[in-house]
């Protein structure tokens, strides 16, 4: 899938160092997300939740979120970092905003074992409804 081992060693190492920036005093469940944006940056979010517990955001979306702002227009890939043994693929809200400016990204998912998860965006949004649909 159209990432390196090095790229894909260097954006997880990312997504784990940025959960440590998680606020999730509610779950403790601290995720990272690194997204490698078409310009080649890496882009660095963690979820945020909120004692309102609807309007919290995950990660993944933190992430893409700060690359847009940034002006970045595609997404090449991103990793997510969750602190359980087997990995966690985005939720679905995330995988709708990836599909947004990276169809066919690539989405690594790791954990705190040597354990994870490759597929690309396509693969976990199948049919996806996107830009496309509005032409």
């Amino acid at each position: 899938m159209g990432l390196s081992s090095s790229q894909r060693r260097r954006l997880s190492a990312a997504a784990r160092r940025a959960a440590r920036s998680a606020y999730a005093p509610y779950s403790k469940f601290r995720v990272g997300a690194a997204v490698l944006a078409g310009s080649g940056r890496i882009y660095t979010g963690a979820n945020i939740e909120d004692a309102s517990y609807g309007l919290a955001c995950c990660a993944e979306r933190t992430a893409v979120f700060q690359a847009i702002a940034e002006g970045e227009r595609r997404i090449a890939a991103v990793a997510v970092f969750t602190p359980t043994p087997k990995p966690t693929p985005p939720c679905g809200a995330c995988r709708q905003v990836i599909n947004e400016f990276g169809p066919r990204a690539v989405v690594v998912c790791t954990c705190r074992s040597r354990e994870r998860v490759v597929a690309t965006l396509d693969q976990l949004l199948p049919d996806a409804f996107g830009p496309a649909n509005l032409r």
